[in-house]
């Protein structure tokens, strides 16, 4: 999975899902109702992402794949970074993806979680290049 099709999958995920570089201009940050669910160097080579993840699948992920770790500066017990440098099926990580996600909107306030079944979806969609090294 390359940067762009990481981009587009996160930012389909519904509700107000939006996209900025809080920390610096190289991580990108991927929120739902300003909330963090996935992380990236955008010029990571190999590509990274960090994904938020359930204490108790994160150890069986990391215990079945060596291309998942402990979260690279985040909390251990509940993030994972994932290498996307192709091993992975694309399935495994959307659903990686959705999990994150989900694993968020668990979190979100009642009224949150209502708006997002309702369906209202005020996603933010933006253009995202990565920058060349060199």
């Amino acid at each position: 999975m390359d940067l762009e099709r990481l981009r587009e999958y996160a930012l389909s995920r519904p509700g107000k899902v939006t996209e900025d570089f809080p920390f610096d201009d190289e991580v990108l940050v991927i929120r739902i109702f300003g909330k963090i669910f996935l992380l990236t160097n955008v010029n990571g080579v190999p590509l990274t992402v960090n994904l938020k993840c359930s204490p108790e699948r994160a150890l069986e992920l990391r215990e079945r794949y060596t291309e998942i770790q402990p979260g690279f500066h985040m909390h251990k017990k509940m993030w994972n970074t994932v290498d996307l440098s192709g091993r992975l099926p694309e399935r495994l990580v959307m659903e990686l993806i959705d999990h994150s996600y989900d694993e968020v909107v668990k979190k979100l306030t009642l009224k949150q979680r209502e708006e997002l079944a309702k369906g209202k979806n005020g996603s933010r969609k933006s253009k995202v290049k990565s920058k060349s090294k060199g």
